[in-house]
């Protein structure tokens, strides 16, 4: 007998095959039946008429980062609501694991670098995690029959550092006898199923003390040793974050990505690429990587964003804005005399010329403030400007944008919300993406899910793209559209019998509405722990969630069941060819 049935969908199997009309039947977490409407015989304990709705593979997102709010959300909301069933942690050099069992101020340091550079609650990390684990085994034990989506993790460069070279992790480099221990413990963490190393040498991350993380010391040399250690494991890959991910690539960048990859045979991604017809040398500069490795018997892939993730801005706490060089000393003095520094005609065009130069990279794109929106505002003084469009402000009152925006929130003791317009937003821009696309190094994701929570919302990127590409610009057909959210980073991921619907994989399903799937705009909530804000998204016309054969979405509400599993490298992972 089959645990569920859903009768008559549209199926769209996540191979890019044309969609047909089926029944699909559940048994044991695994699809038992693909048929013909009406032609399955086998009796069901429940079943649902799906007509008029389109059954899909679970999505599956690639860059996350909820290794800590599985713990007081074992639903990952709200990448669960909107179709994501299987999701990749453990990124950008950051894990919760390994802790040094003798060192119980590592768990104080990881929690404030985490709270900096991924932008977590602090309070949430200090009352929602439990931090009982010292080895990374220990760490996936712990989620281990508790989670409701499927999870899998990379372990993090900066927490082996940190644990075997304490303090000195921070602008030290290791001796032989150290990297030995490093390498011993990536085995130890690939041998309990870690999918394999992650590390950044970004400029934009700092630890809680402002200094920058751990990773960003590592030679090429280390790395290369840790990336020969990835080799030795099944099912495992790399994920690597440096500068020029931003921006451009330098060319000491791009050998270092080829050759990390080539050293572990296995594929490396990194993330994210920023599409913008006004650059149009990026995109090539930034897939040089991809080129190369493919000659050298390696793989690089880039994640990028088929959807602009709105992101809000502020002059009163840590954000990108901190980023743009020149800007973060002014950004960290206290609140009454960075009000005095940017009320300084000298100070504020001095910022404005670092905001507008070369060496800003990315962050150029924050410097168009007249395209700001005002969001949330705090003073009597700034009644009425929330919604309005800085531009507009700016005119009426003859001020400069920059100095119409300190203006407005000086009145709000820097509180006041700002909202940037995407300035590529633009017709080239996304016939530009829609090339990329079919790039065969280029593979949708980047979400940041689970950081960042009250600066962006990136997990509904799967049912937003979705929704544009079959009611919106429709630069995809709906099978490719789907075969880009499920199969396409399955595969990359080296997932065993999941990205599909097929008979024998495990169901992992997603039923929605073609008509109306979507995603709501991002609101603020305060549902972390220490009632903490995040910014949350609803998922629109999204009928049902399956993982492993269990309902755990069901419009738009967790049903509460855990079905998840922790996906270890090995078991639930096979090895992806670089060849």
């Amino acid at each position: 007998m089959l645990d569920h049935l859903i009768k008559g969908a549209t199926v769209v199997d996540g191979t890019g095959a044309p969609a047909f009309a089926g029944d699909v039947g559940i048994r044991d977490g695994r699809i038992a039946v693909i048929a013909a409407p009406g032609t399955g015989t086998e009796p069901a304990v429940t079943s649902e008429d799906a007509r008029g709705r389109v059954l899909a593979p679970g999505f599956v997102d690639p860059h996350t980062h909820y290794d800590a709010q599985l713990f007081w959300d074992p639903y990952a909301t709200p990448s669960l609501n909107h179709g994501v069933t299987t999701v990749a942690g453990g990124n950008c050099g950051f894990t919760l694991a390994p802790l040094h069992p003798a060192r119980p101020e590592d768990a104080d340091y990881t929690r404030r670098m985490m709270a900096k550079v991924e932008g977590m609650s602090l309070v949430a990390l200090e009352e929602g995690a439990p931090w009982t684990w010292s080895s990374f085994g220990e760490y996936l034990d712990a989620l281990e029959g508790r989670i409701a989506v499927n999870a899998g993790f990379m372990v993090g460069h900066c927490a082996l550092r940190r644990y075997v070279m304490g303090a000195d992790a921070v602008g030290g480099q290791p001796t032989p006898d150290q990297l030995r221990q490093m390498l011993d413990l990536l085995h130890d963490a690939m041998d309990a199923g870690a999918w394999g190393l992650s590390t950044t040498q970004s400029s934009t991350h700092s630890d809680g003390d402002g200094r920058p993380v751990a990773s960003r010391y590592a030679r090429p040399a280390e790395l290369l040793a840790l990336s020969r250690a990835v080799a030795e494991h099944e099912g495992t890959q790399l994920e690597a974050i440096v500068a020029g991910c931003l921006d451009q690539f330098g060319d000491d960048e791009i050998d270092l990505l080829v050759e990390m990859s080539v050293a572990a045979g296995r594929p490396l991604n990194w993330n994210v690429l920023t599409i913008d017809a006004a650059v149009p040398e990026r995109v090539p500069r930034q897939l040089v990587p991809s080129e190369r490795a493919r000659r050298a018997g390696g793989r690089v892939v880039a994640l990028t964003m088929p959807i602009l993730t709105p992101m809000n801005m502020s002059l009163g706490t840590f954000c990108a804005l901190n980023l743009i060089p020149g800007w973060g000393d002014v950004l960290a003095l206290p609140v009454p005399e960075r009000i005095a520094r940017l009320r300084d005609p000298g100070v504020r065009a001095g910022m404005l010329r670092r905001a507008d130069s070369k060496e800003a990279g990315v962050f150029r794109r924050l410097a168009r403030f007249d395209r700001y929106v005002i969001g949330d505002t705090y003073s009597p003084a700034n009644d009425g400007l929330t919604g309005r469009v800085v531009a507009d402000i700016a005119a009426e009152r003859g001020q400069e944008p920059f100095e119409c925006i300190v203006e407005i929130c000086a009145h709000d003791d820097l509180r006041t919300v700002l909202w940037p317009m995407p300035a590529d937003n633009d017709p080239d821009s996304w016939a530009l993406r829609a090339r990329t696309w079919e790039h065969e190094d280029v593979l949708l994701g980047g979400s940041d899910a689970g950081a960042h929570l009250d600066r962006m919302c990136g997990a509904p990127y799967t049912t937003r793209f979705l929704g544009d590409c079959l009611r919106g610009r429709e630069l995809v057909g709906l099978e490719q559209a789907v075969k880009m959210l499920t199969d396409d980073p399955a595969r990359l991921l080296g997932l065993r019998e999941r990205g599909r619907i097929a008979e024998g994989h495990h169901a992992d399903l997603v039923l929605f509405d073609p008509e109306r799937i979507d995603a709501g705009k991002a609101t603020l909530v305060h549902d972390l722990p220490g009632e903490s804000p995040r910014l949350d998204s609803r998922a629109i016309g999204v009928d049902a969630v399956w993982v492993n054969g269990v309902e755990v979405i069901r419009e738009d509400a967790v049903t509460g069941a855990v079905p998840g599993r922790v996906l270890r490298s090995g078991r639930d992972t096979r090895t992806v060819s670089t060849k």
